[in-house]
């Protein structure tokens, strides 16, 4: 059985800043790539609060969730990068608006820096099926 690889692009969301895709689809599965809080029409990251960051990386993922055929109550796994982890609830906090019972799988990881100096990187799997 061949499994067919589809690579998933949308203007809606900020166009990949290195060589990977916005997202592939492979079967019922999609993997989004991490996005960042980048305007997709300027490319620059939005100015503003945290919150307005963290929405934004759900915008973002919406709009990839969406060209690929699905939305972000199909998502099953997110994962969170923050360089701050005292951002932690206000990463809940978005997510509440986004998200309802029952939440995807999550993970969230401290790191030192993230590209573009952004505060906040999400990544998730959607499950087409």
């Amino acid at each position: 059985m061949t499994t067919t690889r589809k690579t998933i692009h949308t203007p809606a969301a900020p166009q990949a800043i290195g060589s990977y895709s916005q997202a592939v689809h492979v079967g019922n599965t999609v993997y989004l790539s991490g996005q960042i809080p980048l305007d997709p029409a300027t490319m620059q990251l939005v100015a503003g609060d945290i919150h307005a960051e963290i929405r934004r990386v759900f915008d973002n993922l919406a709009a990839i969730a969406t060209a690929a055929g699905g939305s972000l109550a199909n998502i099953v796994r997110l994962t969170v990068y923050l360089t701050d982890m005292a951002l932690f609830a206000a990463v809940n906090e978005v997510m509440a608006g986004y998200f309802t019972a029952p939440y995807p799988a999550r993970v969230t990881v401290g790191v030192a820096q993230l590209p573009r100096g952004a505060r906040v990187e999400i990544d998730g799997i959607l499950h087409l099926g």
